[in-house]
């Protein structure tokens, strides 16, 4: 079974923007469309660039509430808060991304009566609804102050096993890594590599539901 690859690029703001813009170049040739994890009230002037990716095929996936015991009342006031911001920007997101990879019970609760679909963690896509989730480990570049070739090594072979085995992999970068060097090339190794094992582009938005891969 071919592997499904989601790359996902969270840090973008007004900042990081042309490192944003060159990965996403990189990857056009590719065919590899972004998953592109969004804070809405940190986009500024590039709020403009995200409608102009997801016009071409780019995911727009809300990114936050990262806290471990956030209860479900003031989970769903902040994704009010939020919904609201992205419309404003003319924006549409249903997947939820927490920052630090981990969304607290009360998060997936007021996920669901906020009716989004999927909530991407560190070890998982889940339905919100159903509970169902489709495993795959998140793949990323982290502690910059430890960042250098090592690191980037382990990221192109944890990709490669992870694309070799099947099932969904996952590789994440924050911007604000990318002025690293190596980070750039790192991350293109990685996808390079789990494109050599087959594996399928895509994004946490067109990923095939549960329901559909046990049905496949």
């Amino acid at each position: 079974m071919h592997s499904q690859l989601v790359v996902s690029l969270s840090g973008i703001g007004p900042q990081t923007l042309d490192r944003c813009a060159d990965l996403a170049a990189a990857l056009t040739p590719r065919r590899v469309p972004l998953s592109l994890l969004v804070v809405p009230r940190e986009l500024d002037r590039a709020q403009e660039w995200v409608r102009q990716r997801a016009a071409l095929g780019d995911a727009v996936v809300l990114h936050g509430l990262g806290q471990r015991r956030l209860p479900a009342y003031e989970a769903g006031l902040l994704l009010t808060g939020a919904r609201l911001q992205l419309d404003a920007l003319g924006l549409v997101a249903d997947t939820f991304a927490p920052r630090r990879c981990v969304a607290s019970p009360g998060t997936l609760l007021a996920l669901a009566k906020h009716r989004f679909s999927r909530c991407a963690d560190a070890h998982a896509v889940r339905e919100v609804g159903s509970g169902l989730a489709t495993l795959g480990r998140l793949h990323a570049l982290t502690e910059r102050s430890s960042f250098g070739e090592l690191r980037s090594l382990a990221l192109v072979y944890a990709t490669a096993r992870s694309a070799r085995r099947g099932g969904l992999t996952r590789v994440t970068v924050d911007a604000r890594d990318l002025h690293r060097p190596g980070a750039r090339q790192a991350v293109l190794d990685a996808v390079d590599i789990a494109l050599a094992h087959d594996a399928v582009p895509t994004t946490y938005v067109r990923l095939p539901s549960p329901r559909q891969a046990s049905a496949a």
